[in-house]
């Protein structure tokens, strides 16, 4: 069994436009952890390049790009998948993030399951060398954080 982190929440939309919210809106939402950063340095401006083995960046203020991820699943007002590595990680050392937009009466149940947390040794400057409990515990409190920034900061109603 995989490391894997399970969140959810409700949003006042149909799941084309929590989707949407989610994918084209993640640059204004994302509210950066220092404890999670992607590289070391100032935070930049995530952004995801639409469809199938789309880019998953991280732009910096001085225009440096780094690749997050690519994009493996992309339904739109369903599901969206991708791969979600940190500069420290080794190229063997990668995990995935799959978005699921479910229809619940006039609302979508929006569901992050972050996963392959097993590939990265608990003593990896990313674990902060935190026991597996503890780290999936933060990380998994970091993605309700997230969820909850998406819910309220998302433009729903356009």
């Amino acid at each position: 069994m995989t490391s894997r982190i399970l969140v959810s929440l409700r949003v006042p939309a149909a799941p084309e436009r929590a989707f949407t919210a989610f994918v084209r809106g993640i640059g204004e939402w994302w509210r950066p952890n220092p404890l999670f950063q992607f590289s070391p340095g100032a935070p930049g401006t995530l952004g995801f390049e639409p469809g199938l083995g789309g880019r998953f960046t991280e732009t910096y203020p001085d225009g440096r790009i780094f690749e997050i991820g690519r994009i493996s699943v992309w339904e739109p007002g369903s599901r969206l998948a991708f791969s979600w590595r940190q500069a420290s990680f080794a190229s063997d050392q990668a995990t995935e993030v799959e978005v699921r937009f479910e229809p619940v009466g006039d609302e979508t149940r929006v569901t992050v399951e972050h996963r392959g947390w097993d590939s990265v040794p608990q003593a990896h400057v990313a674990r902060h060398h935190f026991p597996d409990p503890v780290f999936l515990q933060r990380h998994g409190e970091w993605w309700q954080a997230l969820l909850g920034t998406y819910r309220t900061a998302a433009r729903f109603d356009g």
